[in-house]
């Protein structure tokens, strides 16, 4: 067996809120083999396997009773392309926002609006990872995963997956497939995506009449870097909550209480709230216990100063959520996986 298998191992290193947490057992998988070893080995052991991709939409309550199985596979290559459609392939252990990169290095227009998100191409499906106008549902082609109830190979194709509003059927799938690797469909010819109206104002004040999905991409990776804060420097998994969904009869109300509520009418007949301003509204902004905390400049993001656990971490978001659901009548449901 070429799989190497560590027993008591930090996951510190391997999750963006940097919380201490350890895992029984772990390993990592840079192949398809080695991801078939690691199953085996769990069913051996009669221990549950456990699959983590960058550890960005992350929350460690306590150590992991598993085998972790960190997805460390590489790869990036062309397998369609017709001279205006190219669809790309990665591999589930790539880095996103390398990827990102990659595809306009190669004139490739489609995912300029995602860069800059933490996390791995593998883990990007599970969420319907989205920013800025784009989600992955919008640039997706297809993907290869592992069922884990047949051990067979699966390709899922775009209805297949059942993508939502950060959700797909391998989210709420969780312990049956491993996504192995991921296709995209983008483009030569730019379409950019250009209606939030940061993107816009940052493109103006920097005078480009013009831009290029490369323009695009460092206007966005700008924006971000103002907004939300490098886990490098300070723990954090981006944004902690979901916007919330409500009907327009319940914005119209919170709107004659809230002249300055920030909703977006979604087109079905619902709107969809900022959870930011909701919380920002409540009094959360900046707010510190320990060193779990609320971002001094970006309410939608719950941070780690230095040594938060992830329960000190989960308790102040379930606070904010019970005052939300008693000041506005709106439920937060939080964004990142809870282990």
């Amino acid at each position: 067996m070429s799989l190497l298998i560590e027993q008591n191992r930090s996951l510190k290193p391997f999750n963006t809120f940097a919380v201490e947490a350890r895992a029984t057992r772990f390993a990592e998988a840079h192949d398809d083999q080695e991801v078939i070893e690691a199953l085996a080995e769990a069913r051996r052991l009669g221990v549950r396997p456990w699959v983590l991709g960058g550890g960005s939409n992350l929350v460690l309550t306590g150590d992991v009773d598993a085998l972790v199985l960190r997805m460390a596979s590489r790869g990036i290559r062309i397998i369609e392309d017709d001279g205006e459609r190219v669809v790309i392939e990665a591999e589930a252990g790539e880095p996103w926002h390398p990827f990102v990169l990659r595809s306009l290095a190669c004139g490739l227009c489609g995912l300029e609006n995602l860069s800059l998100i933490p996390g791995t191409v593998g883990a990007a499906p599970i969420q319907n990872v989205g920013a800025y106008g784009v989600e992955i549902k919008d640039v997706f082609a297809g993907l290869t995963a592992l069922d884990r109830e047949t051990g067979e190979l699966v390709e899922f194709s775009l209805q297949a997956c059942e993508f939502g509003y950060r959700d797909s059927v391998f989210k709420r799938q969780p312990e049956r497939y491993i996504i192995l690797r991921v296709r995209f469909a983008l483009q030569r010819t730019p379409n950019l995506k250009l209606e939030y109206g940061p993107l816009r104002h940052w493109l103006q004040q920097h005078a480009i009449e013009s831009p290029t999905p490369t323009d695009v991409s460092r206007a966005i990776c700008s924006i971000r870097s103002e907004k939300l804060p490098d886990p490098r420097v300070l723990g954090n998994a981006g944004s902690f909550f979901k916007n919330p969904l409500v009907f327009q009869a319940a914005a119209d109300t919170l709107r004659e209480r809230f002249p300055d509520l920030v909703a977006f009418a979604q087109g079905d007949g619902q709107v969809k709230l900022a959870a930011g301003w909701l919380i920002e509204r409540a009094g959360w902004k900046g707010y510190r216990e320990g060193d779990a905390g609320v971002h001094k400049l970006q309410a939608l993001v719950l941070v780690n100063y230095g040594e938060a656990t992830g329960r000190q971490i989960l308790e102040l978001a379930r606070r904010i959520q019970r005052d939300i659901g008693e000041r506005f009548g709106v439920q937060l449901e939080i964004e990142p996986n809870v282990i």
